[in-house]
């Protein structure tokens, strides 16, 4: 059984602990800036993330780090200061996804229920395959994004880091979408769609203009 520690705890992070303790995983506990309030899991609290000797109960007790906050831009902070600190992390899979043989999830990366990553497809690192999500065949999902429940990815379509892609939208086949650009909800993408950027609609279109 393999032994996590979560860093964050609210929101997002019930989903991943709770795909951790449907694998048969273990959670320490958990550091955030205090002590939640809400805590479905009565997990144990480890402390604030910033403080050392709080940390080194990730290493003392031989577990996993697991950044389980749903923002990108954060989850890349801490995913970066914590493998440079030299803990390890590796990828939360929940049993009930569909993930080829043929695929490549990264480490620090979270598939959850439902979703289903299909052959040849690449998810980098910290990213995120939310509840129901598909990404099809070649598809290439950047380190730190987040594809959001229900959505869907056609072949051969390329998302790029920190960018995240809204419930329930589509992505055509062949579409490459940029760094750090918002797709909204429901969206659908029909062409390309460069770094930093915020589409929505049906078509697909951009905001800021």
């Amino acid at each position: 059984m393999n032994q996590f520690a979560l860093l964050g705890y609210s929101g997002h992070a019930f989903v991943v602990a709770d795909a951790i303790r449907m694998r048969g995983d273990g959670i320490i506990g958990y550091y955030d800036r205090a002590k939640v309030i809400v805590d479905p899991f009565n997990l144990e609290y480890l402390g604030d993330d910033k403080d050392e000797v709080a940390v080194s109960k990730i290493a003392n007790s031989g577990a996993n780090f697991f950044v389980s906050i749903g923002d990108n831009s954060i989850r890349r902070k801490l995913i970066r200061e914590f493998t440079e600190k030299g803990f390890v992390t590796s990828s939360i899979i929940h049993t009930t996804s569909i993930i080829s043989t043929l695929a490549s999830i990264g480490g620090g990366s979270f598939v959850a229920a439902g979703a289903i990553v299909n052959p040849l497809a690449k998810v980098g690192v910290g990213a995120i395959i939310n509840t129901g999500a598909i990404v099809e065949h070649e598809c290439c999902i950047g380190d730190y994004a987040h594809i959001a429940p229900g959505a869907v990815l056609a072949g051969n379509v390329q998302i790029g880091e920190g960018s995240f892609i809204g419930a329930n939208a589509v992505v055509k086949q062949g579409v490459r979408i940029g760094k750090n650009t918002i797709v909204g909800a429901g969206a659908v993408v029909i062409k390309d769609i460069p770094d930093n950027l915020v589409w929505a609609g049906n078509p697909a279109i951009d905001l800021k203009k």
